[in-house]
């Protein structure tokens, strides 16, 4: 077996677990129909009671802040992953064919969501077996486990984050120089890996921009060295970048670089 198979394997039982997930709601849709009268139909309400005991005051805490993260999730997938360096590779790339919303934005980001967790999979992996399981089993506490899932995400951070702009935000925050990657606080070090990832995500964008730029402006030179200067470019230029874009495979070279530049 290759090393890209345990991460195929993790992202389709992702996939399996949402579709599951979907049929499972729509089956409850099909069976609420007014075919079925008597079936049962859950009721949830909510109630403000009086803590009884300071751990009922700490649960709801907890519950508090679990919604809070909830709410928060998509932004740090954004912030701590490979989603934000893909799906602007991605946008690039779409920008760069001139084919206005083909793909669909849902499309792209659907594929860069995927490509998240493809590469994160095994970051994914080891926060599950260090921290999820053993916070689970009442092994650790909520501090280890913490501690515990923030490692795997602040290596992968460092590895993608230029010494420069680390030292741009420990200038910024007004700390001492840290001697250590444990000395760098998390605050610090999300900001400087987003901005290490627009800066590699725009340099792929300018690289991807260049031959199709080179087929507009052969495109434009000819048409008007004809004197076909009532001819809009972008009509002959389109169909020529699409074809060279699917001749070169593009779709499999952009994907497997993405890739490869996590690794």
């Amino acid at each position: 077996m290759t090393s890209a198979s345990p991460r195929l394997r993790f992202c389709l039982k992702v996939s399996i677990l949402v579709i599951a997930l979907l049929i499972t709601v729509m089956m409850g849709y099909v069976s609420a129909e007014p075919a079925a009268p008597n079936f049962p139909l859950p009721k949830l309400s909510f109630g403000v009671e009086s803590a009884k005991s300071p751990q009922d005051v700490a649960v709801s805490l907890q519950v508090l802040l679990l919604l809070t993260v909830l709410t928060l999730a998509p932004a740090l997938l954004i912030m701590v992953t490979s989603f934000t360096r893909i799906v602007i590779v991605l946008a690039f790339i779409r920008n760069a064919l001139g084919t206005q919303q083909i793909p669909p934005t849902q499309v792209l980001i659907g594929l860069a969501l995927f490509l998240t967790f493809f590469v994160m999979a095994p970051i994914f992996a080891q926060i599950n077996d260090n921290a999820i399981k053993p916070y689970t089993n009442n092994s650790i506490t909520y501090e280890q486990a913490y501690e515990r899932a923030s490692e795997p995400i602040r290596e992968f951070m460092f590895k993608q984050t230029r010494e420069k702009d680390l030292a741009l935000f420990v200038h910024l925050a007004k700390i001492k120089r840290p001697k250590t990657r444990a000395d760098v606080p998390t605050y610090v070090l999300i900001p400087s890996f987003i901005i290490s990832e627009l800066r590699a995500a725009f340099i792929i964008g300018f690289l991807i921009f260049i031959p199709f730029l080179i087929i507009d402006m052969v495109v434009a030179s000819v048409l008007m060295s004809m004197g076909m200067l009532m001819v809009p470019p972008v009509m002959i230029s389109l169909p020529l970048k699409i074809l060279l874009f699917v001749l070169v495979d593009g779709w499999h070279l952009v994907t497997r670089a993405l890739v490869m530049g996590f690794n």
